[in-house]
């Protein structure tokens, strides 16, 4: 039990019903004449639990059924390792984590939510500042970025497990209903033409889409993802979670024209005169040399050139 001393009755008032709108686990009432009396345990409680828990990641798959398919390697966090693992989160008052990240992600707001078991409110916090939060839970180099700056990583007691962690709220956001297409308000009579279905082009399409712009975006290959289906193999990154995000923006009202090629099927300037403004995203899909000996003789192929085939 706690108790908060205000200077009026109207202030707390206004205080109850804000931290009752914001938590719902929290019990605030008035103690009359200018005293709150709550419930609401303290942070430590709550979190930073680091000092008690130990890092743990999801487990992977067993060996045996890894060896008949090209699936993800690794399970997924059950609900209560998820909330156990983000309660270790020590809250920083500078996050790092948050710092590091090139969204700048509210990481520690929503490892939060996630430890109060409030995953349909963290998923929401994820998304706001995240296009495709499955997809970054998935594949991004946390062990360069937000989990390699991780506070208690560099205290010596192993990282928060931020991207198992996003990527089990994100899939439990999809398997809730939680995740909608875009629903717009006002919609505006200017198009917009998006050269590249990768990340960039996908993350724009839907940006401009919440505006109300009418979007459509191109690409030479028969799927949209860019490099996201054609460069990133099944264990890290399996098809139908693209797909499925795919499948949504379609639905938000993004039109998609596949095995269209710029300079073949339409002139860059044809497309010019067809939308208000053109963004041209066609992506990373040339080869970064690699400086070895020997790169430079025959029969030596960039990885890229086999990406396109991939199934």
């Amino acid at each position: 039990m706690h108790i908060k001393y205000v200077k009026s009755e109207k202030i707390a008032k206004f205080i109850i019903k804000w931290k009752l709108l914001v938590s719902k686990y929290d019990l605030y009432f008035l103690y009359p004449p200018l005293t709150i009396v709550y419930t609401s345990p303290p942070m430590s409680e709550k979190m930073l639990k680091f000092v008690e828990i130990g890092q743990q990641n999801p487990p992977k798959r067993d060996k045996n059924s890894r060896k008949e398919d090209f699936k993800e390697i690794y399970s997924e966090f059950i609900k209560g390792k998820a909330n156990e693992q983000s309660s270790r989160c020590s809250q920083c008052g500078v996050p790092f984590c948050q710092v590091h990240c090139p969204l700048s992600n509210n990481i520690p707001d929503w490892l939060k939510l996630t430890a109060e078991g409030r995953h349909e409110e963290a998923y929401q916090l994820s998304q706001s500042t995240n296009n495709m939060p499955e997809v970054c839970g998935r594949i991004c180099p946390q062990d360069r970025l937000c989990e390699g700056n991780c506070v208690i990583e560099q205290s010596g007691h192993g990282t928060v497990t931020i991207g198992s962690i996003e990527k089990y709220i994100t899939e439990t956001a999809w398997e809730n209903g939680w995740v909608k297409p875009i629903k717009v308000i006002n919609e505006i009579n200017q198009s917009i033409g998006i050269i590249g279905a990768g990340p960039a082009g996908l993350a724009c399409g839907e940006e401009l889409r919440k505006k109300g712009y009418q979007v459509t975006i191109y690409d030479r290959y028969d799927r949209s993802g860019g490099l996201l289906i054609y460069g990133i193999p099944n264990f890290k990154l399996e098809k139908h979670v693209v797909e499925r995000r795919i499948k949504l923006l379609k639905e938000g009202g993004i039109q998609f024209v596949n095995n269209f090629e710029v300079g073949k099927d339409a002139t860059l300037k044809e497309l010019n005169e067809k939308h208000d403004a053109i963004l041209i995203a066609t992506g990373v899909y040339k080869a970064r040399e690699v400086n070895l000996p020997g790169n430079d003789l025959s029969n030596i192929f960039p990885a890229m050139e086999f990406f396109d085939c991939l199934e």
